[in-house]
């Protein structure tokens, strides 16, 4: 184990209990095969299973075990018309699960996220059963402004990039604060408490994942 991992497995430790404290539960893996081992391990068989826009999901192979599992998987990319897609927003809704990575979280156990159309921190904030967050080490800030200067700056850029967007963000590598009908900088939100017991668990991976 490199000292890095090794720090990064300290860092994890700790942040267990700062997760706690705001009443989500919490795991630290060291790779992205221990992750997804993890994922496999919460989820029952036979539950309903959805997920948000997550390279980190994809790049630990989860969307595909879940798919290949004994689930009932919502793929959301099915949806085509604007009618199926209200459809199946209800769906999700109703899943017992939904799985999405973090755009960044603090050294004292707080969720910052930026979305485009807000269906993946509207399911965090409410609907799915559960939530299940898988993240990278990297995307530990020391705090809440921090954390933005991380999303705006390292993760988001990189994102419209790969979604195609015609954002000055995509040219330039760095944040424009713009107000481009392409952002994806929609909605800001920080989750610092979970309501409900045992609904949001965090798996934070000693690897560097995702944006």
């Amino acid at each position: 184990m490199t000292p890095k991992q090794l720090n990064y497995r300290h860092l994890g430790e700790s942040m267990i209990r700062k997760f706690e404290k705001r009443n989500m539960t919490a795991y630290y893996v060291d790779s992205k095969e221990d992750a997804r081992k993890k994922v496999l391990e919460l989820i029952p068989q036979g539950a309903s299973v959805t997920y948000g826009g997550s390279e980190t999901l994809e790049e630990c192979g989860i969307k595909e075990a879940l798919k290949k599992g004994d689930y009932a998987f919502i793929e959301r990319t099915d949806a085509k018309t604007p009618e199926e897609k209200r459809e199946m927003m209800a769906r999700q809704m109703m899943a017992d699960y939904f799985l999405m990575s973090t755009n960044a979280f603090t050294k004292d156990g707080e969720l910052v996220n930026i979305d485009g159309n807000g269906n993946r921190v509207c399911f965090l904030i409410q609907g799915p059963a559960h939530v299940i967050i898988v993240t990278g080490m990297n995307k530990l800030a020391f705090d809440i402004p921090e954390a933005f200067q991380r999303i705006h700056n390292v993760a988001t850029p990189p994102n419209c990039v790969r979604l195609g967007c015609k954002t000055p963000c995509s040219v330039t590598g760095t944040c424009g604060n713009c107000l481009s009908p392409d952002t994806i900088c929609c909605q800001e939100i920080i989750t610092r408490y979970s309501k409900h017991p045992g609904r949001i668990t965090i798996i934070m991976v000693g690897e560097d994942l995702g944006f």
